[in-house]
């Protein structure tokens, strides 16, 4: 059941000037990003509390132990030791003990285990420079992919925060054809690209000033700091904007 008002619906044109027919790769991305969205308990069609959503999105307390400590535990056992390889088996360290304990306990393991690859690429590039700034280039890595991402999909008209919400409220790529749900969707991603980007803009030059060696302890202890801080911390306030919009566009999908 669709709330589009009776004037606010627009085809939506294709390059060759015939109405769209949803590209069957979009169906497919879709189908993917919500059912991502999806497993990790953000639903807007169930009715939970916002703070439940929000919660379930972090992964819990489990999820917040796996986005924090292995770069705490990095940045305090190099600051104590000055010693890189220590440092770095105390990361993969914490990262291994994660995916155990999911496979142990027979709980979806495919976030730890992708924490585990990044601290052990993470670990590889630093050995291999020696600079141990160079543990947090794959997060810069990840942030700039997933911002051009956000920002590219918003651009040419298919916001990935729209393709997700269509799939999880059962209105495919429909959403295109109503103003209101359009324009929502593209400013969410906007909104999405602009953390990746903030987080980008921040700590790539604490990273640059690392390579200097009378810097790289002080950046080290900076870029962990900001990591943390610049993570959950800024990701959950979105998560319930998001949230809380989709609802708000899918009045009557509610359960």
């Amino acid at each position: 059941m669709s709330d589009r008002p009776a004037g606010d619906a627009e085809p939506v044109i294709d390059s060759a000037g015939d109405p769209a027919a949803t590209p069957s790769a979009s169906e497919t991305l879709s189908a993917a990003l919500g059912g991502a969205a999806r497993r990790a308990g953000f639903d807007p069609s169930q009715g939970r509390t916002t703070g439940h959503v929000v919660w379930n999105a972090m992964g819990g307390w489990r999820g917040v132990l796996e986005s924090v400590l292995p770069s705490l535990l990095f940045v305090i056992a190099y600051t104590l030791t000055n010693n890189l390889i220590v440092a770095l088996a105390v990361s993969v360290g914490i990262a291994v003990v994660f995916t155990i304990a999911r496979l142990v306990q027979k709980s979806p393991p495919s976030a730890a285990i992708g924490g585990l690859v990044a601290a052990g690429a993470a670990a590889v590039l630093a050995l291999i420079t020696g600079n141990p700034s160079d543990n947090f280039v794959p997060g810069l890595l990840t942030n700039l992919g997933y911002g051009l991402a956000m920002l590219v999909s918003a651009l040419v008209g298919w916001p990935l925060i729209g393709l997700a919400a269509g799939f999880l409220m059962n209105d495919g790529t429909q959403w295109r054809r109503n103003r209101r749900r359009r324009r929502a969707f593209f400013w969410l991603t906007i909104a999405w690209a602009g953390l990746f980007a903030a987080r980008l803009a921040v700590q790539f030059p604490i990273y640059l000033s690392s390579l200097d060696p009378a810097n790289t302890v002080s950046a080290l202890q900076l870029l962990g700091t900001l990591k943390i801080a610049m993570g959950l911390p800024l990701f959950a306030p979105l998560v319930a904007v998001t949230w809380l919009t989709v609802r708000a566009l899918y009045p009557h999908e509610q359960k």
